[in-house]
C-alpha cells in the first residue's frame, strides 16, 4: 500500500527538523597555526580535546617551524598563532598582523649528543662554552635549519660563540626539518642537535643520544599566542580564536598545560599574566 501525503509530509518535516537542529549544525572550529614542538610532544592530542568538550570548537592544527607558522598567519591562512621565538612575534605584531601577544608556557633547550660526547661538553651549564667546544672539535652537528624557533635560538647561540655556520661547515647539517625528524638524524649521525626538552622527552628513538648540556639562563624557552587581525583578515574567526586564547590563559588552561606529563616529568610551565 501507497503511503499517505500526510505520512510522507511528517517524515519530511522530521528529516527537515533533524538536520536543522543544533547536533547537525556546522561545527564550531578554527585553524592554529603552530610549531612542531607543540605537535610532537603531544600536548595538543592531550589539550585540545579538553577545549573542544569545554567550547565546542574544534582546534585544526597546521604544525610547521615557527617561521613558517608566522607566515601562514600573514598570508591570514590561520586564525590564532602559537609559536616560541619572541623577536618574531612581536614583529608580526608591529607588523599588523596581530594587535596583542600573549605570554602561555614556557620550558628550556636543551642540548643533546652521543654519549661518546667527543667535544666533551657534558655535564656544562654554558650553551656558549659548550657550542665553542662542538666547534673547535669540528663535530657532528644536525640543526633544524627549518626557520622554526629552536633553529632561530641555535643560530643565536651559534652567534654568541662567535661560530659562522653559514655557509655551513662540513661538520654542520641543516635537515630542513622539523624536531622530530631532526632528532631522528641526529641519532643517525650520532650528533649534537639542540632540542625542545618537551619533544626530547617525547622522543622514542634516541640511540646513544642523551641530554649533555642543561640549566643555562639563555635556554629558556617561551611561547606566546596571538590571534591574527581580522581587521587586515575580515574572515578571520574573531569570536573563536580569542576563545581559545582567553581558554589556554585561564585558570583551567593553565591547569591543563601544567598537568600534562610524560614519564612523571612536566613538560611544559604555565606563565600566562593573571
Amino acid at each position: 500500500m501507497k503511503p499517505s501525503f500526510n505520512r510522507i509530509l511528517a517524515a519530511a518535516i522530521t528529516a527537515v527538523t533533524l538536520f536543522t537542529s543544533p547536533a547537525f549544525a556546522q561545527e564550531k572550529s578554527i585553524v592554529l597555526s603552530s610549531t612542531t614542538s607543540t605537535e610532537q610532544s603531544g600536548l595538543f592530542g592531550f589539550m585540545l580535546p579538553i577545549f573542544k568538550m569545554k567550547t565546542g570548537i574544534d582546534v585544526k592544527v597546521v604544525a610547521v617551524g615557527t617561521g613558517q607558522a608566522l607566515d601562514i598567519g600573514r598570508r591570514g591562512d590561520a586564525d590564532v598563532v602559537f609559536v616560541h621565538d619572541k623577536p618574531a612575534e612581536e614583529k608580526f605584531v608591529s607588523e599588523g598582523f596581530a594587535t596583542k601577544r600573549t605570554e602561555v608556557m614556557y620550558n628550556d633547550f636543551v642540548l643533546i649528543g652521543p654519549k661518546s660526547d667527543p667535544a666533551k661538553i657534558a655535564g656544562g651549564k654554558d650553551i656558549k662554552v659548550a657550542f665553542q667546544k662542538i666547534a673547535a672539535a669540528q663535530a657532528p652537528f644536525a640543526s633544524r635549519g627549518d626557520k622554526s624557533g629552536t633553529h632561530a635560538a641555535e643560530l643565536r647561540y651559534w652567534k654568541d660563540a662567535g661560530v659562522s655556520v653559514a655557509p655551513g661547515p662540513t661538520w654542520y647539517k641543516e635537515t630542513g626539518s622539523g624536531m622530530g625528524p631532526a632528532l631522528n638524524t641526529a641519532s643517525g649521525m650520532n650528533a649534537y642537535i639542540l632540542a625542545d626538552r618537551a619533544t626530547w622527552l617525547s622522543f622514542k628513538n634516541r640511540g646513544d643520544l642523551t641530554i649533555l648540556v642543561q640549566g643555562d639562563p639563555k635556554l629558556f624557552n617561551q611561547y606566546g599566542v596571538m590571534l591574527v587581525n581580522p581587521a587586515k583578515y575580515p574572515h578571520v574567526k574573531k569570536a573563536e580564536g580569542q576563545e581559545f586564547i582567553d581558554w589556554i590563559t585561564s585558570k583551567n588552561g593553565q591547569d591543563v598545560i601544567a598537568s600534562y606529563q610524560i614519564g612523571g616529568e612536566q613538560l611544559f610551565f604555565p606563565n600566562a599574566k593573571k
